[in-house]
C-alpha cells in the first residue's frame, strides 16, 4: 500500500478517535465552562469535524510528516484538575542570579502550593487558566479564542475542544511587572500521553512583562504536547517573550503562538530549540496598530533523526510599523528542518518595514532543510526584504583557525558557536543569556541531554531553589 494511503488512514482513525472522545467526555469537558466557552468549544468541534488534520497537501505542512504522531495508546486526562503540590520540593534552579516569579505546569495542569491564582501587589494576576475561567470570566471570555485561528486544519481547533488548564496572566494598565515570569512546562508520565495546555496572556495599556517559557520532559517516554498560546499586547505595552525547548528524544511538541499588537506596542520573541524528536513552532503575529515594533528570532539545533519546523506569519494590518525575523539552524546527522516565513503587508499599511532572514548550516550530506521566505505586499511605500541561505561551514574560516593551531573539531565548534551566538545575544536577561550560551555550547559538543535542564536541575547538586511566588 502506498505511504500516502497509510498516512491518510492513520489520520482518519485518529480524527475519529478524537471526535469520539469529545462526545464521550462531553459532560466533564463542558461542566466547568461558561456558555461562552462552551460555544467556543462547540464551534471548534464543528470546524475540526469538517477540516480534520492537515496533510502534505496542506501548504504549511507539506515538508512535515505527521504520521508518527497518530497513535492509539495515548493517555488523555481531561478530569484531573489543577494540582496542589509544593513545587520547590521537586525542582531546583542552577541559573544563579535569575530572579523570577516561577510557575509550573505538570502534564498540562497548573501546579501550586497554596493557591491556583495569585495577585501581585501591582494587581497582576498569574495562575491557572482553569481557575481564571471561574474567578475572572469577563476577562477570559473576552480574550480566549479571540486571535487563535480556528479555521486552520488540525491542532488549534483540537486544543480548543479539549483545553482544560494552562497559564493565565493579566497585567493591568500602566503596570511594569518587576521580575520576569518563568513558566516551566513539565511532561512526566510513565505512559504515552497526549497533552493540550492553553495559555492566555494579556498585557494592558502601557504595561511591560517578561516571560521565560521552558518546555521539558523528565522521562524518556513517548509524549505529544499540543500547546496554544494567545498573547494580547495592548497599546504602548512591551512583551519580552523567550521560549526554551529541551525535550526528550521521544517527545513531540506543537506550539501555536498567537500575538496581537496594538498601537505603539513592542514585542520580542525568541525561541531556542535544543532537543526534541519532533518540534513545530508556529508564530502568528497580527500588527493591528501604528508604530509597532516586533523582533521574532529563533535558533534550532537538531541531530540524529530529529525534525524541527518553524512557521512564522506576520500580518501588517496598519501603517508605520516594523517587523524583523531572524531564524538560524544547525542540522547534523539525518536531522531535518523547515522554515516558512510569510509577511503580509496590506493595502493601507504604508511606511511598513519588514525584514526576514533564515540561515542554516548542514553538517552532513544527509541533513536537510526546506526554507521558504515569502513576502506578499499590497502597499507601495514600504521597505521589505527576505532571504535564505543553506550551506556548510566556511572552508576559508576553517583553514584560518586550523592554521592558528586549532584542531578540526575545535575549529568546527567555534564556527558553529559563533553562528548561533547572534540569536543568543538577543536575550536581554543576562543570567539567562549566559546559561543558554553554555547550553548551546554543550549541545554543539553533543553533551546536552534532557537531564541538563535550562532552568531545572534534578541532580544531586544543591543549587538555590527557584523562588516560587505561589508560596
Amino acid at each position: 500500500m502506498p505511504e500516502n494511503i497509510k498516512t491518510s488512514k492513520k489520520q482518519e482513525v485518529f480524527k475519529n478517535t478524537m471526535e469520539e472522545l469529545f462526545e464521550k467526555k462531553y459532560d466533564p469537558i463542558m461542566e466547568n465552562s461558561s456558555p461562552v466557552i462552551q460555544n467556543l468549544r462547540q464551534k471548534a468541534f464543528e470546524i475540526f469535524k469538517q477540516n480534520g488534520f492537515p496533510d502534505k497537501k496542506t501548504e504549511n505542512w507539506r515538508f512535515t510528516d505527521l504520521d508518527p504522531l497518530y497513535r492509539d495508546d495515548y493517555t488523555i486526562d481531561l478530569e484531573t484538575k489543577f494540582q496542589k503540590t509544593d513545587v520547590n520540593k521537586i525542582f531546583t534552579c542552577d541559573v544563579y542570579d535569575l530572579d523570577t516569579y516561577c510557575v509550573t505546569l505538570i502534564n498540562g495542569w497548573f501546579a501550586y502550593k497554596n493557591s491556583p491564582l495569585t495577585q501581585l501587589k501591582d494587581g497582576t494576576v498569574i495562575g491557572s487558566l482553569f481557575k481564571a475561567m471561574e474567578v475572572y470570566p469577563e476577562i477570559v471570555e473576552k480574550h480566549l479564542g479571540s486571535i487563535a485561528k480556528l479555521s486552520e486544519p488540525g491542532f488549534v481547533p483540537l486544543n480548543t475542544i479539549f483545553m482544560q488548564d494552562g497559564l493565565f496572566i493579566y497585567v493591568p494598565d500602566d503596570v511594569k511587572v518587576e521580575k520576569p515570569v518563568q513558566v516551566i512546562n513539565i511532561v512526566d508520565s510513565e505512559n504515552p500521553v497526549f497533552l493540550q495546555p492553553r495559555n492566555l496572556i494579556i498585557a494592558g495599556k502601557n504595561s511591560k512583562i517578561t516571560l521565560i517559557h521552558c518546555d521539558h520532559t523528565l522521562t524518556h517516554n513517548i509524549s505529544f504536547t499540543n500547546t496554544v498560546s494567545e498573547v494580547i499586547v495592548q497599546e504602548n505595552a512591551y512583551v519580552d517573550h523567550y521560549k526554551v525547548q529541551n525535550k526528550g528524544r521521544n517527545s513531540s511538541l506543537i506550539t501555536s503562538l498567537f500575538f496581537k499588537q496594538e498601537k505603539d506596542s513592542r514585542l520580542l520573541n525568541n525561541a531556542i530549540t535544543l532537543n526534541g524528536k519532533f518540534t513545530r513552532n508556529q508564530v502568528d503575529l497580527s500588527i493591528t496598530g501604528e508604530n509597532c515594533h516586533a523582533d521574532l528570532n529563533g535558533l534550532y539545533l537538531v541531530d540524529s533523526n530529529q525534525h524541527v519546523d518553524n512557521q512564522v506569519f506576520v500580518d501588517h494590518m496598519a501603517p508605520n510599523s516594523l517587523s524583523n525575523q531572524l531564524y538560524k539552524g544547525i542540522l547534523d546527522d539525518q536531522a531535518s528542518g523547515v522554515f516558512s516565513g510569510k509577511v503580509l503587508v496590506r493595502r493601507d499599511s504604508q511606511k511598513t518595514q519588514a525584514y526576514q532572514n533564515n540561515k542554516n548550516l548542514l553538517l552532513t550530506d544527509e541533513a536537510k532543510v526546506n526554507t521558504q521566505p515569502f513576502l506578499e505586499i499590497y502597499a507601495d511605500d514600504v521597505k521589505c526584504s527576505h532571504g535564505a541561505t543553506v550551506g556548510q561551514l566556511d572552508p576559508n574560516a576553517m583553514f584560518y583557525l586550523r592554521s592558528r593551531g586549532l584542531c578540526e573539531l575545535t575549529a568546527r565548534q567555534l564556527l558553529m558557536f559563533a553562528f548561533a551566538d547572534e540569536i543568543v545575544n538577543k536575550i536581554s536577561i543576562e543570567p539567562l543569556r549566559d546559561n543558554i550560551s553554555k547550553l548551546v555550547e554543550k549541545r554543539l559538543r553533543g553533551e546536552l541531554s534532557i537531564c541538563d535542564q535550562c532552568i531545572l536541575n534534578c541532580s544531586s547538586r544543591e543549587p538555590r531553589f527557584i523562588q516560587n511566588f505561589m508560596d
